[in-house]
């Protein structure tokens, strides 16, 4: 028979980075994720209204929101791989402490200080994956790398709920801890360094690169489609596991099956997402992705007690929007900036998106209420702008995917 000449769409090296970016991001969404689904118990235990706890996911987004701005100026000035491990290292630090809170103001720190380094984290991620990968093959990247999501939804958060449920709150964090701590061996022994940025622009100041990243108007046209990207998730997403318990009718020991199922849904549905992204075009399927969110979140803001099944099929298509939009959103805008800009642009639309997200946090807070039997009320009105963040989100992601469908014409444009 004749061999293919047909090369890998990945090299080894690739693959292995690919493997190592999700890993992290797993740790990066378990983190952030596990807060969701504890929140039925945090309201109880540490005897809180759903307010405050709102504020605990708030305090992570602002405290990333400002270390990203902070950071921004630096960020093209050193080998990302450095501040790849310093990030993370603060990062674990940040989760340890939440492993030990002792009470509510505690905590809330605590998350502040994991928010410190999360923020920027993720943005190096991203900047990582822009350096490394071309455009052309980014959907399918963020499709693998937001399995991350997925397998939080599998095997982390439930998990983690397992080990709530039977220790106490407190050991979610400290078995992410132990998650960490592995992966940031293997990306300082076998991690290679990314620094090709730093021979463009390695002697610009901090503050006037940050100046110059944020004063462009294709790149604020980018942060404002984060913004409201961002806004969607963050209205609803920590009060969600609160509303499936009170308003639903899904106990607590059973809150891990719908997350399990999401997720597994998601291993499956991520990566063809990417592909799909590559093939037809990333905007196309972040409008198609679009859609099926805002009509499965006008569904679930809606529910009421109503059999398990229903409530897994209803979860599974929302989590399956969102990747459809996460995705494919990811991959556009992380072509927006040139090489020398983008670990500055990664941090701060980092900031914007977590900015974004703790404001949404917070006025999600003051519209959601509870009644005497702890029933979530207004949780309908929550939806309705989250569906409103989403027709924002898409007419501002058409001028970042016109800005990129002109940058490729006119490379191609003979010279």
């Amino acid at each position: 028979m004749p061999q293919s000449n047909q090369q890998p769409v990945f090299t080894r090296y690739q693959t292995f980075l690919i493997a190592i970016v999700a890993f992290l991001q797993f740790t990066i969404v378990l983190d952030f994720m596990v807060m969701a689904p504890l929140g039925a118990q945090l309201i109880r235990v540490l005897h809180i209204s759903p307010g405050r706890f709102g504020w605990v996911v708030s305090a992570y987004a602002f405290s990333a929101g400002l270390s990203g701005i902070l950071a921004a100026g630096f960020a093209d000035k050193f080998d990302r791989k450095k501040m790849l491990l310093v990030c993370y290292t603060g990062f674990i630090l940040g989760t340890f402490l939440c492993g030990i809170a002792p009470d509510y103001t505690f905590l809330l720190f605590a998350r502040m200080v994991t928010g410190l380094f999360g923020g920027v984290l993720f943005s190096v991620n991203m900047a990582i994956i822009a350096d490394i990968f071309p455009l052309e093959k980014r959907g399918r990247v963020m499709g693998y790398v937001q399995m991350a999501f997925a397998v939080s939804q599998v095997a982390g958060i439930p998990l983690g709920l397992f080990l709530a449920n039977r220790y106490g709150w407190h050991m979610p964090f400290r078995m992410i801890v132990a998650f960490c701590i592995p992966i940031g061996i293997v990306i300082l022994r076998w991690m290679q360094p990314v620094a090709d940025h730093l021979q463009q622009r390695a002697k610009q100041r901090p503050l006037t690169h940050l100046l110059r990243t944020i004063s462009q108007k294709r790149y604020l046209r980018a942060f404002m489609a984060t913004v409201f990207l961002s806004t969607g998730g963050f209205l609803m997403m920590p009060y969600s596991s609160a509303f499936l318990v009170h308003n639903v009718g899904v106990s607590e020991p059973v809150l891990p099956v719908v997350f399990i199922v999401a997720g597994a849904a998601g291993l499956v549905t991520g990566p063809l997402i990417g592909k799909w992204s590559d093939r037809i075009g990333k905007y196309r399927m972040f409008i198609d992705g679009s859609i099926l969110a805002t009509i499965m979140v006008w569904i679930i803001t809606r529910l009421t007690f109503v059999p398990l099944w229903e409530v897994l099929v209803i979860n599974t298509l929302m989590y399956t929007a969102v990747f459809s939009r996460l995705i494919p959103s990811q991959a556009l805008i992380s072509g927006v900036p040139d090489g020398p800009d983008r670990g500055a642009f990664m941090s701060i639309n980092s900031s914007v998106q977590q900015l974004g997200g703790g404001v949404a946090s917070a006025i999600g807070g003051f519209i959601i209420a509870q009644d005497a039997g702890g029933k979530l009320l207004h949780y309908d009105t929550l939806g309705s702008v989250t569906i409103g963040a989403f027709m924002i989100c898409a007419v501002l992601m058409y001028g970042v995917n016109k800005h990129l469908a002109s940058k490729t014409t006119v490379k191609l444009e003979p010279q």
